[in-house]
Parts: structure tokens; sequence; C-alpha cells
């Protein structure tokens, strides 16, 4: 047995069903080794031909996280596997588990600077729970079990680093048997829950922050919100784990928030962070805090922390609710709950009722559409950018939903590949990528993977003609945006040359019908829709130097380009101000 071939059927042992990535030279021996094992039909592995190697990290994350299986990408030496990199960041920071085939030089060539020579081993450190070199046919099998086990327990991205020639050559050891344990409940010690239970039972007012830690556990914080008469808040990741059937939601905070998570945070007296490593500490208050999480490394470094508790959310609740004591003062939750109505109504809500005739077309009366229309178990994928803002307020989870972005990383073009990979992993459920004319155009050529595959993937994208994120943080920092037009194309007549089905809609009142006949159709399509430039998301808590960057950056506007486009982007925009 060739040593490619052993590696193929470590990675079928682990359940790997798929490869992503693009064929050539030092990767070879393992692409073909793929192909004698028959395709996953035949108990084997198939080959999934992306145009760049990027979107084949990107893809596998998505199926990771899909599944919450082991999933795999490949790149060849130098320029090839150097592209996976930036969808490997989003894996790991994603905590997706997947494992990186990167193939190397000849052996006997590495460190001479020989031809496409990079050193991925050291590359890929700092996006990877696990990096290692194969120097040997006899190191090899414990090196690919070692990179499934980290991957998959951590959970993130483990990187084998695959001389050519090694994998070419025979192998020279026995691969021990795949065994990665279940995982486990992390229970808190008595005296954590005893310290928890003091702090919550003397406050009057308490908040939960959950986060995607909560997955698995939405019964259970449901439970302590009622116990405790709470208002709770969510992250991002965290929305389509909790904002479901729950009675005692109030939006998310941060720069893409809505609702009135943001001001119940703040007025609490206690902060119950709940599986959450939410980054922006000048959304979190200066408050009494309790955090539970998994991971005790990242406990307090956002924000002080009175109570660190180390276990699992669902855990933890289950044995502090005995020692609660039920709040019957409802008027904190009731207020905060009234907020949040107000603004979802007047600011969230304001421009998805009666703009049938308005054009261009408001993004977030399309997303809300699309909303009514997506299947109640469909996979969306968002751009980062103003496509992850009207996704996260007008796509609901219904607790049967998944939303996947690139929310740690950050990563534009993100969800073309990912919506490969969900597709892959999952054939029979609807999938919907969301992309801005920005994020799509980077990493276009995968729609060319969809024709293909003849995937069943629906491609929304969001034409503004502009980068409207990066429009709306310079208008913040009071600059006049500068450089963020894009050219005008034509993204339908892209999509139908390239062998999907392609809608043009320009007008509100044909979004429905576009939408409903391209989310029927059996294979790949591709909506664009014609949408407002001058719509951006204001964030949940406006600060004054935000206004007066604003203000700053629309007077230059008026003084170089005129008042009318001023004019223009104001009204656009006076919807989306959170007012009292």
């Amino acid at each position: 047995m060739k040593l490619a071939d052993q590696i193929i059927q470590q990675l079928i042992a682990a359940g790997v069903e798929r490869i992503y990535g693009v064929v050539g030279d030092s990767l070879n021996p393992i692409v073909d080794a793929v192909r004698r094992s028959g395709g996953s039909a035949k108990g084997g592995i198939d080959w999934v031909h992306v145009r760049h190697e990027e979107a084949a990290a990107f893809a596998a994350s998505a199926e990771a996280q899909v599944t919450g299986k082991l999933a795999v990408c490949a790149g060849s030496c130098g320029p090839g596997n150097l592209h996976l990199i930036n969808g490997l960041y989003d894996a790991n920071r994603s905590g997706a588990p997947v494992l990186a085939i990167a193939s190397h030089i000849p052996s006997q060539y590495i460190g001479s600077g020989y031809f496409q020579e990079t050193h991925p081993d050291r590359i890929f450190t700092e996006c990877s729970v696990y990096s290692e070199l194969v120097s040997t046919a006899k190191q090899s099998p414990s090196v690919v079990a070692s990179a499934i086990q980290f991957a998959v327990t951590s959970p993130g991205v483990s990187v084998v680093t695959l001389p050519g020639d090694l994998a070419d050559s025979d192998m020279a050891a026995d691969a021990r048997p795949y065994s990665v344990p279940a995982p486990s409940s992390i229970v808190p010690s008595d005296e954590t829950i005893a310290r928890m239970a003091e702090a919550l039972n003397s406050a009057k007012k308490v908040a939960i922050f959950a986060g995607i830690g909560v997955s698995g556990a939405h019964d259970e914080v449901i439970a302590l919100a009622d116990t405790l008469n709470a208002p709770i808040g969510h992250s991002l990741r965290g929305k389509d784990q909790i904002q479901f059937d729950n009675p005692f939601d109030v939006g998310m905070t941060g720069l893409l928030g809505y609702g009135a998570a943001a001001e119940g945070l703040h007025d609490a007296d206690v902060m119950v962070m709940l599986g959450t490593d939410f980054p922006y500490d000048q959304f979190l208050p200066d408050v009494t805090t309790i955090q539970v999480d998994t991971n005790p490394a990242v406990i307090g470094r956002r924000t002080g922390v009175t109570v660190p508790v180390y276990g699992d959310v669902k855990s933890t609740i289950l044995k502090l609710l005995p020692e609660l004591q039920p709040k019957k003062d409802r008027s904190f939750l009731d207020k905060t709950l009234a907020k949040h109505d107000k603004l979802m109504n007047k600011a969230v809500g304001a421009y998805t009722r009666k703009v049938e005739k308005i054009t261009p077309i408001h993004p977030e009366y399309a997303a809300s559409v699309l909303d009514q229309v997506a299947a109640r178990d469909a996979v969306f994928t968002a751009d980062t950018g103003m496509c992850n803002v009207w996704t996260a307020r007008y796509i609901n989870p219904l607790g049967t939903r998944r939303v996947l972005g690139s929310y740690l990383h950050g990563s534009m073009a993100n969800a073309l590949p990912h919506a490969i990979g969900a597709s892959m992993a999952e054939p029979g459920r609807q999938v919907i990528s969301v992309s801005g004319d920005g994020g799509l155009s980077m990493l276009m050529g995968e729609l060319l993977t969809l024709a293909a595959y003849d995937l069943p993937v629906t491609v929304v994208v969001f034409n503004n003609s502009t980068l409207g994120m990066v429009k709306l943080e310079m208008l913040v920092d009071g600059l006049q945006d500068y450089g963020v037009d894009v050219p005008q194309t034509d993204y339908a007549a892209i999509a139908r040359a390239a062998g999907l089905q392609g809608i043009r809609v320009e007008k509100p009142k044909d979004l429905e019908s576009a939408f409903t006949t391209a989310l029927s159709h059996r294979g790949p399509s591709l909506v664009e829709v014609i949408t407002d430039p001058n719509a951006l998301s204001i964030p949940p808590k406006i600060k004054s130097e935000q206004v007066f960057g604003f203000a700053t950056a629309m007077s230059r506007i008026v003084l170089n380009r005129g008042a009318g486009e001023a004019v223009s982007m104001a009204r656009s925009n006076l919807r989306n101000i959170p007012r009292g």
C-alpha cells in the first residue's frame, strides 16, 4: 500500500466523505489515492474540485459546522496550500474540526530554496491547533492520527504537511485504530454553584448574554431566565441557538446589533455570560459578571468577572436552578421587553413595511421577504459586511435553521464557499448564500463549482455597487467615503453564462416570485437584487462621537459632491436610527 492510500484509509475510518481542493503536482499522489478509494458511494472518498483553495478551506469549515464531523481540504506545494490560509483562519476561530493536507516540495530539497518552497508546518501554526511535518513514512500514521484527534477534540484546524515524494512511497507502519472519545459534561464544583446562587439571589435585576456555547442548552437557558425574570441578549454566533421560541429575547448587541440587548445588559445589576467570548468590550457593562465557559482561558479576558465558572452551560444551569430563589418582580424584564418591541417596530422594522413600490430596493425588505419564503430548515451563509447585518436582523432561526458566517475572522467572500460545503454535506437541505456584490466578486469563480456539481444552492446578491460596511466605517470616522464604489455589473448575466439560473430583480414587488423560483429550482440559482447603495446599518447604541463623525462626513459630501447626494443618504438611513 502506498502511503497516500494509508492516509486516505485513515480519513475514511474517521468518517470523512470528501476532500475539497485543487489538484496538482505534489498533491497528485493523494488525489490518485482518492480516485482509487472508489468515491463515497462505494465507501471511499470524493474529490471536490473547487476553483480556489481558499474556497476549499471555507467549504470544509461549513461542512464541519453543519455536521459536527471532521472535514478535509488540501492544497499543493507553495502557492496551492498558501491559498488555504484565510479559510483555515476562519475555520479555526469558528472551532470547526477541519484537517488540511498541505502538500510539500520533494523532501530532499526542503531547506534549499527550491521552486515553490515554503514551510507550511511553520506558516499554519497560528491558525491551527496542530501542525506537523511528515518526515518519514513510518512517522506518518501517528501524525495523521494525532491531527484527526486534535481537530475533533479541540475542536479546530489540524494541518499535516506532506512532501509529495513521501506520499508516493510505500507505507512503513500500521495505523492505530481511530478512537475519539464522546464529549462529556463539565460540571462546576459545589462551591462555584454556591457563589453563583448567592450573586443571583441577592440581585434585583439580572440580564443574560448568550453566545454559541448555549448550543444544546436552549431550554435550560429559558428556564434560567424564567426563574430570574431576566432578559436574554445574544451575540451574532448565538443567534440561531437561542433566539427562537424565546419570550425573553431582547435582540443582539454589538456593532451589527439590534433591539434592547445593549441597554438591557447595561441596566442590570448582574450579567450572566453564557458560552460567549464576545470581543467588543465597549458594549459590555461594568457590572457584577458571572461567566460560564468550557474554555477557562477565555473567562475574564473581555470584562471583569466576579464569578468565573468552568463548565458547560447545560450542566451548570441544571445544577444551579435548585439553588435559586425565583424572582417575583418582573418590572426590569417587562421594561426591557417593551423597549425591545419599540425598537424592533420603529427602527429595525421601519422599512420592511409599505415599501413595495420604493426603488432602489431596500435591503432590509429583501432580507425580510427571503426569510418568509425560505424553508424552515434552510441553511443560510452570510457574507461579511452589510449582509451580516441584514441576515442578523431579518432571518429568523426558528430552531431548525442554521446561519453561518465568518463571525470571528470577519473575512469577505465566505458565503459562497460556505454554501458549497453545506450543500455537499447535506444535499437534501435548502442552502442560501447571501452576499454583497463586493464579497461575491472576490471568489466569483466558485459559481463554476456550483454548476459543475449541480448543487441546489441559491445565491442571493445584494448589488448596491459599493462596499457598504467600509463606507459606514469611513463615515463614522468622519471620513468622506472613497474607494468603495464597485462598477455596475450584471451578476445575473454572469451566472447564466456560468450555467446557473440567473434572475435580476429591480422592483420590490418581484422579490417574492424571484426567490420562490430560485429556491424551487433543482440546480444552482442566482438572484441579483438591486439595492439602495445608501442603506447603511446604524449600531443599536449610538455614541456622540459616532454621530459627530457621520455629520462631519456628510458635510464633506455636501461640499464635494453636492447636497443632493447627502440628502439621499440621510433619507436612506434615518429609518435605522433608534428613537427613544
